[in-house]
Protein backbone atom coordinates (compact mmCIF):
# COMPACT_ATOMS: atom_id res chain seq x y z
CA UNK A 1 0.00 0.00 0.00
CA UNK A 2 1.51 3.39 -1.02
CA UNK A 3 2.24 5.42 2.00
CA UNK A 4 0.74 8.76 2.64
CA UNK A 5 2.36 11.87 1.87
CA UNK A 6 3.09 14.99 3.43
CA UNK A 7 3.45 18.14 1.32
CA UNK A 8 5.25 21.14 3.46
CA UNK A 9 5.45 24.36 1.99
CA UNK A 10 5.29 28.40 3.00
CA UNK A 11 3.60 30.33 0.62
CA UNK A 12 2.28 34.09 0.54
CA UNK A 13 -1.27 34.86 -0.21
CA UNK A 14 -0.32 35.16 -3.75
CA UNK A 15 0.79 31.64 -3.29
CA UNK A 16 4.76 32.62 -4.03
CA UNK A 17 7.23 29.82 -2.53
CA UNK A 18 10.42 31.38 -3.84
CA UNK A 19 12.48 34.56 -5.93
CA UNK A 20 15.50 33.35 -8.07
CA UNK A 21 15.90 30.27 -6.10
CA UNK A 22 15.58 31.57 -2.51
CA UNK A 23 12.74 32.21 -0.08
CA UNK A 24 11.40 36.26 -0.57
CA UNK A 25 10.99 36.36 3.57
CA UNK A 26 13.26 35.00 6.51
CA UNK A 27 10.39 33.38 9.55
CA UNK A 28 12.93 31.74 11.78
CA UNK A 29 9.68 30.16 13.51
CA UNK A 30 8.53 28.46 10.11
CA UNK A 31 12.38 27.84 9.41
CA UNK A 32 12.43 26.12 12.46
CA UNK A 33 8.89 24.06 11.88
CA UNK A 34 9.96 23.01 9.00
CA UNK A 35 13.42 21.42 9.95
CA UNK A 36 11.30 19.88 12.88
CA UNK A 37 8.99 18.47 10.75
CA UNK A 38 11.15 17.10 8.03
CA UNK A 39 14.07 15.79 11.00
CA UNK A 40 14.38 11.68 10.49
CA UNK A 41 11.93 11.62 7.65
CA UNK A 42 12.23 10.93 3.60
CA UNK A 43 12.12 14.53 1.69
CA UNK A 44 11.18 13.97 -1.90
CA UNK A 45 12.55 17.42 -3.66
CA UNK A 46 13.89 18.82 -7.06
CA UNK A 47 17.51 19.44 -7.89
CA UNK A 48 17.21 23.22 -7.17
CA UNK A 49 15.70 22.49 -4.05
CA UNK A 50 18.09 20.17 -2.68
CA UNK A 51 21.11 22.32 -4.08
CA UNK A 52 19.73 25.27 -1.84
CA UNK A 53 18.94 23.65 1.59
CA UNK A 54 22.01 23.66 3.52
CA UNK A 55 20.42 21.37 6.29
CA UNK A 56 18.57 18.72 3.63
CA UNK A 57 21.54 15.73 5.43
CA UNK A 58 21.05 16.89 8.64
CA UNK A 59 18.69 15.64 11.44
CA UNK A 60 17.97 12.20 9.84
CA UNK A 61 16.48 13.36 6.58
CA UNK A 62 16.69 10.58 3.72
CA UNK A 63 17.05 13.01 0.72
CA UNK A 64 15.51 11.79 -2.32
CA UNK A 65 16.69 14.15 -5.49
CA UNK A 66 14.11 14.17 -8.60
CA UNK A 67 16.67 15.57 -11.12
CA UNK A 68 18.48 13.88 -14.75
CA UNK A 69 21.82 14.37 -13.47
CA UNK A 70 22.70 10.99 -11.92
CA UNK A 71 25.99 12.90 -10.07
CA UNK A 72 23.62 13.76 -7.50
CA UNK A 73 23.29 11.07 -5.74
CA UNK A 74 26.36 10.27 -3.04
CA UNK A 75 25.95 9.15 0.51
CA UNK A 76 22.67 9.86 2.08
CA UNK A 77 21.04 11.23 -1.03
CA UNK A 78 19.14 8.77 -3.68
CA UNK A 79 18.38 10.38 -7.19
CA UNK A 80 15.10 9.49 -9.27
CA UNK A 81 14.17 10.19 -12.62
CA UNK A 82 10.63 11.57 -11.85
CA UNK A 83 7.84 11.93 -9.00
CA UNK A 84 7.11 8.29 -9.65
CA UNK A 85 10.56 6.88 -9.75
CA UNK A 86 10.57 8.90 -6.23
CA UNK A 87 7.43 7.70 -4.74
CA UNK A 88 8.62 3.88 -5.65
CA UNK A 89 11.96 4.32 -3.42
CA UNK A 90 10.45 6.16 -0.63
CA UNK A 91 7.53 3.55 -0.06
CA UNK A 92 9.93 0.92 0.78
CA UNK A 93 11.94 2.97 2.93
CA UNK A 94 10.81 3.40 6.84
CA UNK A 95 9.69 6.53 7.75
CA UNK A 96 7.13 9.04 6.12
CA UNK A 97 7.54 10.76 3.03
CA UNK A 98 7.88 14.53 2.88
CA UNK A 99 6.87 16.34 -0.31
CA UNK A 100 9.54 19.48 -0.33
CA UNK A 101 9.34 21.60 -3.17
CA UNK A 102 9.83 23.16 -5.82
CA UNK A 103 6.44 23.88 -7.89
CA UNK A 104 6.63 21.09 -10.62
CA UNK A 105 6.77 18.66 -7.59
CA UNK A 106 3.98 20.63 -5.62
CA UNK A 107 1.86 20.60 -8.72
CA UNK A 108 2.40 16.61 -9.70
CA UNK A 109 2.09 15.79 -6.03
CA UNK A 110 -1.22 17.74 -6.33
CA UNK A 111 -2.51 15.24 -9.08
CA UNK A 112 -2.04 12.11 -6.67
CA UNK A 113 -5.59 13.29 -4.96
CA UNK A 114 -7.84 10.12 -4.82
CA UNK A 115 -4.90 7.57 -5.33
CA UNK A 116 -3.08 8.50 -1.78
CA UNK A 117 -3.81 10.18 1.06
CA UNK A 118 -2.25 13.75 1.20
CA UNK A 119 -1.63 16.06 4.08
CA UNK A 120 -0.75 20.15 3.73
CA UNK A 121 1.20 21.52 6.21
CA UNK A 122 0.71 24.96 5.02
CA UNK A 123 2.68 28.12 6.27
CA UNK A 124 0.39 30.79 4.66
CA UNK A 125 1.92 34.40 4.86
CA UNK A 126 -0.86 36.80 5.07
CA UNK A 127 0.84 39.19 2.03
CA UNK A 128 1.34 39.53 -1.29
CA UNK A 129 5.47 38.88 -2.15
CA UNK A 130 7.27 39.01 -5.67
CA UNK A 131 8.17 36.15 -6.56
CA UNK A 132 8.78 33.69 -9.77
CA UNK A 133 8.07 30.44 -8.41
CA UNK A 134 4.28 29.78 -7.09
CA UNK A 135 2.16 27.07 -5.29
CA UNK A 136 -0.01 25.13 -7.65
CA UNK A 137 -3.13 25.74 -6.63
CA UNK A 138 -4.31 23.62 -4.06
CA UNK A 139 -7.87 25.03 -2.67
CA UNK A 140 -9.90 23.04 -5.06
CA UNK A 141 -9.50 19.66 -3.37
CA UNK A 142 -11.87 19.06 -0.49
CA UNK A 143 -9.14 19.54 2.04
CA UNK A 144 -10.19 18.97 5.95
CA UNK A 145 -8.31 21.15 8.69
CA UNK A 146 -7.01 19.23 11.38
CA UNK A 147 -4.94 21.92 12.72
CA UNK A 148 -4.98 25.40 12.82
CA UNK A 149 -2.71 28.03 14.45
CA UNK A 150 -2.00 32.06 13.69
CA UNK A 151 1.46 33.54 14.45
CA UNK A 152 3.34 36.83 13.00
CA UNK A 153 6.83 38.90 13.32
CA UNK A 154 7.98 42.26 12.64
CA UNK A 155 7.22 41.85 8.90
CA UNK A 156 4.31 39.33 8.33
CA UNK A 157 1.56 37.51 10.06
CA UNK A 158 1.13 34.11 8.95
CA UNK A 159 -0.76 31.12 10.11
CA UNK A 160 0.54 27.39 10.55
CA UNK A 161 -1.78 24.81 9.03
CA UNK A 162 -2.53 20.93 8.73
CA UNK A 163 -4.60 19.89 6.01
CA UNK A 164 -5.73 16.71 4.79
CA UNK A 165 -7.47 14.55 2.48
CA UNK A 166 -8.23 11.41 4.40
CA UNK A 167 -7.46 8.20 2.43
CA UNK A 168 -6.72 10.22 -0.76
CA UNK A 169 -10.61 11.13 -1.17
CA UNK A 170 -10.98 14.62 -3.18
CA UNK A 171 -14.97 14.43 -2.01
Amino acid sequence: MPKPLHLIVACSANRVIGREGRLPWRLPEDLAHFHAATAGRICVLGRVCYETWPRVHADGRQPIVITSRADIARPGARAAASLPAALAIADKLPCEVFICGGERIYAETLTLAGTRPLHLHLTLIHATIEGDTFMPEWRYLAWREVSHRESADDTYRYTFSTLELPGGSTA
